[in-house]
Order: C-alpha cells, then sequence, then structure tokens
C-alpha cells in the first residue's frame, strides 16, 4: 500500500499524534503513535491488516501468534486473511506465557505480529516462546515500524509503514525548551525510568 495512503488512514483513526509526549522510556518526543485505535474501527484494521497478511502469504503460516493486549485484535484480523488460526501471549508472572489453553505444536510455522515495533522486546519474549516450544518462527509483521532500522528478530521482519519518531532525553527536548507545553503520557505502560 502506498506509503501516503497509509499515513491518511494512521492520521483519519487518530493514531498519528502531534505534541509534546513522555514515551515509555522516559524520553520526549514531538510524535507518538496510538495504534491500538487502529483497531477501534474494522475499516481500518481490516485494510492494514489484510496488507500485512499479502505480505506473509507465501510463507506456509500455520498460527498467527500476538503479545496481549496490543496484538490480541490484530492476530485476529491477520490470521483471518491468512485462513489460520490465531492466539496471544500474556504475562504470567512477569513471563510471556501460552494459557487458556493454546499451545504450539511441534513444527508449528508461526508469524508474529504486534501493533508497533519500537524495541521489539516482548516480539522477541514471544519469539523465545515460540521456540522453546518447538515452534519454528517464520516471521514477524507489525503495522507500524517505529524502530529506526533497529529491529532484527533474526527472522524477516515486515511492516506496513515505517515511521522514525525523533526521541528526545528530558534535559535536552527542544519542546521542554520552548516551555508552550509540558509533555503528556497518553500510553497504557508506566515509565520506565
Amino acid at each position: 500500500m502506498e506509503r501516503e495512503k497509509v499515513l491518511e488512514i494512521l492520521k483519519e483513526a487518530g493514531v498519528l499524534l502531534e505534541g509534546h509526549f513522555l514515551l515509555t522510556s522516559g524520553k520526549h518526543s514531538n510524535r507518538y503513535l496510538q495504534c491500538a485505535k487502529i483497531f477501534k474501527n474494522t475499516k481500518y484494521s481490516e485494510i492494514l491488516c489484510k496488507d500485512l497478511a499479502e505480505q506473509f502469504k507465501d510463507k506456509n503460516v500455520d498460527v498467527v501468534i500476538g503479545p496481549a493486549m496490543g496484538a490480541v485484535i490484530m492476530s485476529y484480523e491477520v490470521s483471518r486473511h491468512l485462513g489460520v488460526p490465531n492466539f496471544f501471549t500474556e504475562r504470567e508472572n512477569g513471563e510471556m506465557a501460552l494459557r487458556r489453553g493454546f499451545e504450539v505444536k511441534k513444527g508449528d510455522r508461526i508469524l508474529v505480529v504486534e501493533d508497533v515495533i519500537t524495541t521489539g522486546g516482548s516480539v522477541k519474549e514471544v519469539i523465545k516462546l515460540v521456540t522453546e516450544m518447538g515452534g519454528e518462527v517464520v516471521g514477524v509483521g507489525s503495522i507500524v515500524d517505529r524502530s529506526n532500522g533497529k529491529a532484527d528478530f533474526g527472522v524477516p521482519f515486515s511492516s506496513v509503514i515505517k515511521i522514525d519518531v525523533e526521541a528526545y532525553e528530558p534535559d535536552n527536548c527542544p519542546l521542554c525548551k520552548e516551555g508552550k507545553t509540558p509533555a503528556y503520557k497518553p500510553g497504557s505502560r508506566n515509565i520506565s525510568k
């Protein structure tokens, strides 16, 4: 899909925000991606997840898995377009786990999905879990890759769009120096600092 069309969808869905944001890392940024809003409207999720599924249609995927919470709906929607089952991992005692009767069978070809990739930490945990259970991760897919080219999972990685988001240390933030608005934390995760 053309980059301009994807950006149009992200703006229309209220995903791409501009302002002064406090990121989970503790850094500040002038842009923020609230990817959960993609899944608020099936019109957007169907278009974007279909595009992602198309990128993996020749990988003979058996199961699509995404980490909860961000990729629960996404794993369903991508799997629907691939015509395969899906499920999600969730944290149990601080570790990614498969619960609710979900299981990876030895040799299953797994596509791991996540709505937005920044550092890829959760995806790496899912890959480790799947591998330990005997599954083969055939790829990683995301709607947005905002890793600035740094995400490496050891398997093919594709996204619907790449968006570079500048991040500043709080002591060196040009937005703070302007003094117009304080940094705002719109996300769902706690700040690490």
